[in-house]
């Protein structure tokens, strides 16, 4: 697919073409105004012959708006495969999380993107084209880019699709594109070590979010079956080396289910675990998912088990929930057109 390219890998394909070169520019800029091909008046019906095999093809099918702003866009892509992104607003911009799967094989118990397992990996291009449509719908353009940031949350383990991933962020942080700064996306993993580990050697620098949802191994692995391959110690220590490569704080994300994880001894365990590192906790109190039987507790208990962390030296705010009502929070996205079954 043309947006899984460059602006240098395009002008390569056009030339192979029998193009002239200034015609790759022409399509890039296409792409990153999320034209569909037949909205493309820079190019002949010729041109257009010869490259629609490669152009991308895609249709919203639904976007569903929360009471507090938040929209939820439900796409389908060439091979009929549906994803799902949300645009969130808040006071400094917004943020466009997207999907990296279809679908996702992580398993973890709370979470709606794992029902039906893995359907496939997204493609770098496909990935960007979440960020690219909401710009468009914003109003933005390549050069008045609307879209601030952009976070790693959607459906899918984006470290289980790490080369197109990686792709996506060199491409979504380009100059020639919309030029949004690593430092301004955020990657979200339930803890592949060694993929942690190579992000930072490979030289990005994106904030790092682990979903950790357990002080200890042994709730974790109720919860999360990735707990079986890493133990949270080997996670930590692949967070101590992405922070001393990058010098990035890291970010803990931390769903709090009633009578599984959110205890005052929870979070005098995690105290400890986490003592003397920089990071920070979001607390989550756990949004709903249908076919899940997990409680949430109250945002009151939650910003007293954050009252605890920070008592004892840990940074840590009370995540607020954006978009719970048309299933867009934390947790909730899915493969499904608009979340529904």
């Amino acid at each position: 697919m043309l947006l899984d390219l460059s602006l240098e890998e395009l002008d390569e394909y056009v030339l192979n073409l029998g193009l002239p070169k200034y015609r790759g520019k022409q399509i890039y800029d296409a792409l990153y105004m999320a034209k569909q091909l037949d909205e493309v008046t820079t190019l002949s019906k010729d041109i257009k012959a010869k490259i629609e095999k490669d152009y991308p093809n895609w249709e919203i099918l639904k976007i569903l708006e929360s009471e507090d702003g938040t929209k939820k866009m439900a796409l389908k892509l060439q091979d009929d495969s549906i994803v799902e992104s949300v645009l969130l607003k808040y006071k400094y911009g917004y943020t466009v999380c997207v999907s990296t799967q279809v679908g996702c094989r992580m398993g973890c118990k709370f979470c709606a993107s794992t029902i039906g397992g893995l359907k496939r990996n997204l493609s770098a291009g496909e990935i960007l084209l979440q960020v690219l449509i909401f710009n468009k719908i914003l109003g933005g353009t390549i050069k008045d880019r609307k879209v601030t940031n952009v976070v790693l949350m959607g459906c899918g383990e984006p470290l289980d699709n790490y080369d197109n991933v990686t792709k996506f962020l060199m491409l979504l942080s380009s100059s020639d594109g919309l030029n949004i700064s690593q430092r301004n996306i955020s990657l979200s993993t339930c803890g592949l070590v060694p993929n942690i580990k190579k992000l930072a050697d490979d030289g990005f620098n994106v904030t790092l979010t682990i979903s950790l949802h357990a002080p200890n191994d042994d709730i974790r692995k109720k919860i999360m079956p990735i707990a079986n391959a890493y133990k949270i110690k080997d996670i930590l220590f692949a967070c101590d080396y992405y922070f001393a490569k990058t010098g990035r704080r890291i970010i803990f994300e931390y769903s709090l289910i009633d009578e599984v994880n959110a205890s005052e001894e929870n979070m005098l365990e995690l105290s400890k675990v986490l003592k003397g590192r920089s990071c920070h906790v979001n607390l989550i109190p756990l949004n709903s998912v249908k076919e899940k039987n997990l409680i949430g507790v109250a945002r009151k208990r939650a910003y007293y088990l954050c009252g605890i962390l920070e008592k004892n030296g840990i940074s840590a705010t009370v995540r607020r929930t954006m978009g719970e009502d048309i299933e867009g929070a934390c947790g909730q996205l899915r493969n499904k057109l608009g979340g529904e079954n």
